[in-house]
C-alpha cells in the first residue's frame, strides 16, 4: 500500500507547490542545488523524483515562474539512459493528462521509459540550470541563497572558494571531493523550509581532493544488518560523514494485534552498486521473520527470496558481517547484477514476530524499536489510540481510522522509539 503522504506531497517540485493531480503523483524527491559563480545569479539543479501514478507514461515538472531555465536534460535512473522531454504550456499539459495544470504556467513534460507498474515507481532525474536573481544574489561582501524549499531532502553546494557563515535551518555541512562546501538537510516542516544561506569568499583557496566521494558518503548498500552493533571508537581521521538527505531508504511498519507480537512491514531502497546481485536482511536476534517477498519497483518484477538459518548461511557462502550462529537468520533477495550507471529500486516485505519489543502489557500496546532510516512510519492496529510516543512524530489518521506516526530522522544515527496505545472502547 502506497503511503498516503504521497497524495498530499504532490508535485512539490523545486520549492513550488503545484496543483494536485492523480495523474502526476510523486514521492522520494531529492534536490541538489549547485551554486554557480555569484555574478551569474544562477545555479544548477539536479532533481530526483519518483512517479507513482499507476499506468502513466508522462511526468510533468512545473517551471518556476520568474526563473529562466536552460541546459535541461532528463535521465531514467533505472537504465541511466536519456529520456525524451519537451517544454509545454499549461493547456498542453492538460491535454496530455495533467487536468489541474496551471494555464498560466509552463511544464517539462517527461516521457517515462516505461509505464509506471501497479504498486511500483518510475524514477527520473531532471537536470537544469536556473537563473534567479531573487533567490541567489550578492549582499555586501556576502552571497545569499534565499529560497523556500518544499522538497523533503535537499543539498546546496556553495561556489568554489566560499565558506559558509550563516544557515538558518539545522543542516549537515559536508565537504565535496573538490573542496566545495555542501549544506545538506531534511525538511521536517509541514510546508516549505524558509532556507537562507550566507557565504563569503575565502582569501586564499585552491581546489583540492581528499574528501570522501559521494559514494563513500552513502551507506554501504547490499546488506541491511538489523542487529544493533556495539558502538566503537573510530580515529578522528577515519570519520566519514554520511549525507543524510541523499539517502532514499524508507520503511513502514503495520502493527498487528499486540497479543500476536507481530507486525508486517515493507522497506524500500535503491541499489546502484555495479555488479551487486543480492540484498541481505539480517534478522535481529529475538525476532523471527515470515512471509518475505520482494519486487523491483521500477518494473513490478517479483524476485526470488529465501530465508537461511544457522549452518545454511555458512554453506551458502553468505557473509552477514559476523560468524553465523545457530540462531542467526538472514533473508536473501536475488536479482540480476546491476550494470554500470544503472540502478534498481527494491521493495522488501516481511512479517516480524518480536515478543521482546512488541507486546500487550498492563492493558496497553507497547512497541519499541531502533529506527535507523531517514524515513520511518508506524501504523497502529485498528481500534487502538495513541497514548505515548518517546520521539516527536507527525501523527495522522488513515482513511480506515488507523493512526499513523511518521518519524523523520535527519540525524545520521538511530532513533530509539517507544510507542504505547490503548484500545478504544
Amino acid at each position: 500500500m502506497r503511503r498516503t503522504r504521497t497524495l498530499a506531497r504532490v508535485i512539490v517540485v523545486l520549492g513550488i507547490v503545484a496543483p494536485v493531480s492523480a495523474q502526476n503523483r510523486s514521492d522520494d524527491a531529492y534536490t541538489r542545488y549547485e551554486l554557480l559563480s555569484p555574478e551569474t545569479t544562477s545555479f544548477k539543479i539536479i532533481y530526483d523524483v519518483t512517479a507513482v501514478s499507476p499506468g502513466v507514461r508522462f511526468f510533468f515538472n512545473p517551471i518556476r515562474i520568474g526563473s529562466i531555465a536552460t541546459d535541461e536534460s532528463v535521465i531514467d535512473l533505472m537504465t541511466g539512459g536519456p529520456l525524451k522531454f519537451e517544454d509545454v504550456s499549461g493547456a498542453e499539459a492538460r491535454d496530455a493528462g495533467l487536468p489541474n495544470a496551471d494555464l498560466n504556467g509552463r511544464y517539462i513534460k517527461v516521457h517515462l521509459a516505461r509505464p509506471v507498474p501497479e504498486g511500483g515507481e518510475g524514477r527520473i532525474r531532471i537536470i537544469k540550470t536556473y537563473k534567479d536573481p531573487k533567490s541567489y544574489f550578492r549582499d555586501g561582501d556576502s552571497v545569499v541563497f534565499d529560497r523556500p524549499l518544499g522538497i523533503t531532502r535537499n543539498t546546496v553546494v556553495l561556489p568554489p572558494g566560499y565558506e559558509l557563515v550563516a544557515c538558518n535551518i539545522p543542516s549537515q555541512v559536508i565537504e565535496e571531493p573538490d573542496g566545495r562546501v555542501g549544506i545538506s538537510f531534511m525538511n521536517t516542516y509541514p510546508g516549505q523550509a524558509p532556507l537562507v544561506l550566507r557565504a563569503k569568499q575565502l582569501a586564499d583557496w585552491t581546489p583540492h581532493s581528499g574528501a570522501p566521494s559521494p559514494a563513500e558518503r552513502r551507506p554501504s548498500p547490499g546488506t541491511q544488518v538489523t542487529a544493533e552493533p556495539a558502538p566503537r571508537e573510530v580515529p578522528m581521521e577515519n570519520v566519514r560523514v554520511t549525507d543524510r538527505a541523499v539517502q532514499d531508504r524508507e520503511i513502514v511498519y503495520f502493527l498487528k494485534e499486540p497479543d500476536t507480537h507481530a507486525f508486517s512491514l515493507y522497506h524500500d531502497y535503491t541499489e546502484s552498486g555495479e555488479g551487486r546481485d543480492r540484498y541481505l536482511n539480517v534478522v535481529r536476534r529475538g525476532s523471527t521473520v515470515s512471509n518475505p517477498s520482494a519486487k523491483i519497483l521500477d518494473t513490478g518484477e517479483k524476485l526470488k527470496v529465501e530465508t537461511l538459518k544457522g549452518d545454511a548461511i555458512t554453506k551458502a557462502g553468505i557473509d552477514i558481517g559476523e560468524p553465523a550462529q545457530a540462531d542467526s537468520e538472514v533473508v536473501v533477495i536475488r536479482f540480476d547484477p546491476v550494470k554500470k550507471g544503472q540502478s534498481v529500486r527494491l521493495r522488501i516485505e516481511e512479517t516480524y514476530t518480536d515478543p521482546a519489543r512488541y507486546a500487550l502489557i498492563d492493558g496497553q500496546l507497547m512497541w519499541r524499536r531502533s529506527l535507523g532510516r531517514p524515513r520511518n512510519d508506524m501504523v497502529l492496529p485498528a481500534g487502538w489510540y495513541l497514548t505515548r510516543s518517546s520521539i516527536p512524530a507527525v501523527v495522522r489518521q488513515e482513511t480506515d481510522g488507523r493512526t499513523r506516526l511518521v518519524f523523520a530522522n535527519p540525524r545520521p544515527d538511530s532513533l530509539d522509539v517507544f510507542v504505547a496505545a490503548r484500545k478504544r472502547r
